[in-house]
């Protein structure tokens, strides 16, 4: 088969590391997880699983100097990211031996712990990466060589304990087999070309018997598919899990441009990690990515491109992260601060949308900096087993549900997408089994989606002894910390039955959480037993009231009791359970109950009084509204705006008057009657101090009209009906007519009273004469003379004027 190089860009851009549990290898028992294997769970380590891992890339001649520059920002980028400070990395680069003095493969980087330390090394020698020397490699591309290297590399120096630790290998080229000019092949290209592929087959023969994967990634448009997927299935096929596209496999994208996403995907494939893609940036700029809450490992990855670019990480709070320490429950450490790639490793994360700034000097920011992060979550299983004591043959029901090391209980299911989740029993007396647990509603699970995974088992009948219970789960990114529950086989005729339940609540912090013990104690004698609150979130103080309890003997006996919370309980679920264990029998477990409790805030006074507050201002701002309206439609009643004031002289018009707008206020028009000297008479408005003086048209709230004459008393005007005013008569149109009032006593007309209270048989020198406003035209205060039959200023005087008042 023959294979060539051709030449495309490389970018082995955002590859990072997050563990998510172990990738099996072969052991001398068969593939592990194996049925009837028996595997005895040990406390395992807080923090990632370690990996050992390589890097081996194409340096073959077909590669431009700007694709072995990005060669190295993405072999650093890969060993910045890893999250476990107990992995360990090597970076090989390859090409081809043609002549003495030269040779196949170049160790860049030894095998490498991947600590504070380990990681500053890696930024330093990968940077060699970019130094092409043709006088010590050629131009070719040697795979078997390339393979061959990377397994002897992974396969020395781990300590027995750490035997099991996964080995991968990323295999980078741009090309095919090329070794044609290799002496070491044969004697002829063609002869060289075959052996070449049929050493690569030996070596991945090796690779699978060492338990080394292979994970080949091509780019560009002559890579041979078959053969890259022939080296994908000649290593190792274990899984990091049972997830499907864990299995190593091969993969191809047609430029430089896709490397960086395929790579990424490729590297979360083979460690079972999930990746968060942030924003990308010149700077300076503020970039962002998002951690789930499910996350207890991260590392953020900033791909620089130029170490004059400085990074600044803020947590979802807002808050400057230390570059080393701890900080609200986190732990943090970054490394390459002066290479092209920066990486801030985060343990315990705080969940959100973290900030990174960036900043350069002037020159130093015409290339765009991208952030990612990739990240695991490594849950605590938090199991309950009903009966927790069972005998031999008795059906028993399993309980599980996760939470993170921060304590945080995992609510929402779209969490835990994908995830898949069993148990195995071992014991004395039987042979190791499992069984699958799953949260679909399906008996036994109580409810589809509520995260609680359930399933149940039959205890054989030859079980003995000791009990041990490990959960396991498998999604993306997600891995459990496979910690044992012990339980021990009951008697066959239980002496002691226990039931405990607990209230499901809401309640604030300090709140009092209520339940009750159902107990039946057939024996003989009163047993000692003793409530306990297990796996409680880390800083939660609670307390279970009475802690004491006795089973009186022969009878069924039911107590209450509390579980309080104190004053300074976190908000949120309520991690934890609660189990009643028999003192006399070596705390042996009767039965164990979650506290299904909900913690939030107690209620503000807002809270408390809002509805009430809101009701009553509503109304206030009604009423407001309600007086005002009348307020607004009693001034525009009274407003004489547009009003026409007409001066007659026997039926003849002399002069009209319009009132103005603003003319008016409060409802009062004052005016007077001037007689230029040799001119007509006329109406002028009169304001200020000299309005006390003069004629006052008044309009009151419900719009009736009145006019006080001067000196006189007030009387009512009907709109377009003359109203004697001195010699002459005034004419108001615009006004309203007034309303009639009920039970108005009858006027007495008063002698000599005629026009506007001047109604007597006398003839009338003028109008309204008898009102006592028949003043002289032109002059100032003096009472205007009455014909016989008439009185001046006694208008009026036959009667009560009901519209006689104070303006």
């Amino acid at each position: 088969m023959q294979w060539t190089n051709k030449g495309s860009a490389l970018l082995l851009a955002g590859v990072l590391l997050a563990l998510s549990g172990p990738l099996a290898a072969p052991t001398a028992t068969g593939a592990p997880g194996a049925p009837g294997t028996s595997r005895t769970a040990a406390e395992p380590a807080e923090g990632p699983d370690p990996l050992d891992f390589a890097v081996v890339v194409d340096q073959s001649a077909s590669l431009a100097e700007k694709d072995l520059a990005r060669e190295t920002e993405a072999a650093a980028l890969l060993s910045q990211g890893e999250i476990s400070e107990r992995s360990r990395a090597t970076v090989i680069g390859f090409g081809s031996s043609e002549k003495p003095g030269q040779s196949p493969v170049r160790d860049v980087c030894p095998l490498t712990v991947a600590d504070a330390a380990g990681r500053e090394h890696l930024s330093e020698c990968v940077q060699e990466l970019g130094r092409r020397d043709a006088a010590r490699m050629g131009p070719g591309t040697d795979f078997p060589a390339a393979v061959r290297q990377a397994v002897t590399r992974l396969t020395e120096g781990r300590p027995a304990a750490a035997k099991g630790t996964p080995k991968v290998v990323f295999l980078l080229t741009d090309g095919r087999l090329d070794v044609a000019d290799s002496p070491e092949y044969g004697t002829d290209r063609d002869t060289r070309q075959s052996n070449g592929a049929r050493r690569l087959t030996e070596e991945l023969a090796r690779a699978r018997a060492a338990g080394v994967q292979i994970w080949p990634l091509g780019f560009g448009s002559e890579i041979d598919r078959s053969a890259l997927t022939a080296m994908a299935e000649g290593g190792y096929r274990g899984a990091c899990s049972d997830i499907p596209g864990s299995v190593p496999r091969m993969r191809v994208v047609g430029t430089s441009a896709e490397i960086d996403k395929a790579l990424q995907e490729t590297f979360a494939a083979a460690r079972c990690a999930r990746i968060a893609q942030g924003t990308v940036g010149k700077p300076p700029a503020d970039l962002t990515v998002t951690i789930p809450p499910i996350a207890t490992d991260g590392s953020l990855t900033v791909a620089k491109h130029d170490p004059k670019v400085r990074v600044t990480y803020y947590d979802p709070a807002g808050r400057k992260v230390p570059v080393r320490g701890e900080s609200d429950g986190s732990t943090f450490e970054v490394s390459g601060q002066d290479g092209p790639v920066e990486a801030l490793r985060v343990k315990d994360p705080l969940p959100g949308r973290w900030r990174v700034h960036i900043e350069a000097p002037e020159g130093h920011r015409d290339r765009e900096v991208a952030v990612r992060a990739i990240w695991q979550g490594r849950l605590r299983s938090d199991v309950t087993l009903d009966p927790a004591s069972p005998r031999a043959g008795e059906k028993v029901t399993v309980q599980v549900r996760m939470q993170t090391r921060r304590g945080v209980v995992i609510t929402d299911p779209r969490q835990l997408a994908g995830l898949t989740a069993s148990a195995e029993v071992t014991g004395a007396g039987f042979r190791p089994f499992a069984f699958q647990l799953a949260d679909d509603g399906r008996a036994p699970d109580a409810k589809a989606g509520d995260v609680r995974f359930t399933g149940t088992f039959t205890l054989p009948a030859g079980a003995t002894g000791d009990l041990e219970l490990v959960t396991r789960m498998a999604a993306p990114g997600i891995t459990s910390d496979r910690r044992p529950v012990h339980a021990r086989r009951g008697p066959d005729v239980p002496v002691l039955t226990a039931g405990l339940a607990v209230d499901r609540v809401t309640v604030h912090p300090g709140g009092t959480v209520r339940g009750t013990l159902d107990v039946t104690n057939n024996d003989s004698a009163p047993h000692a037993l003793r409530l306990a609150l297990q796996d409680q979130t880390p800083g939660a103080e609670l307390t279970v009231a009475p802690t004491q309890v006795t089973a009186v003997a022969g009878r069924s006996t039911r107590v209450p009791f509390t579980v309080t919370l104190a004053a300074g309980t976190a908000l949120g679920e309520l991690a934890g359970k609660i189990a009643v264990v028999d003192t006399g029998d070596g705390d042996a477990v009767l039965d164990t109950a979650f506290l299904d409790v909900l913690v939030v805030a107690p209620p503000t006074w807002w809270d408390r009084w809002w509805k009430a507050v809101t009701g009553g201002a509503v109304l206030v701002l009604v009423l407001a509204v309600l007086v005002g309206i009348r307020l607004v439609v009693r001034r525009r009643r009274r407003d004489l705006t547009g009003t026409k004031l007409e001066l007659l002289d026997d039926g003849r018009s002399l002069f009209e008057l319009t009132v103005r707008k603003g003319q008016s206020e409060n409802g009062s028009f004052a005016f007077t009657v001037d007689e230029p000297y040799g001119g007509s008479p006329m109406l002028r408005t009169v304001r200020g101090a000299a309005a006390s003086t003069a004629h006052v048209l008044r309009r009151t709230g419900s719009g009736e009209l009145l006019l006080r004459p001067r000196g006189g008393r007030q009387v009512p005007v009907r709109p377009g009906e003359p109203i004697g005013l001195g010699e002459h008569e005034l004419v108001v149109r615009g006004g309203r007519v007034p309303s009639p009032r009920r039970n108005r006593p009858p006027r007495r007309p008063g002698p000599g009273t005629g026009r506007g209270g001047d109604t007597g048989p006398g003839p009338r020198t003028g109008p309204g004469t008898g009102s006592g406003t028949g003043f002289a035209p032109g002059t100032s205060g003096t009472p205007g003379t009455s014909e016989p039959g008439g009185s001046a200023g006694s208008g009026g005087s036959g009667g009560s004027d009901p519209y006689d008042g104070n303006f």
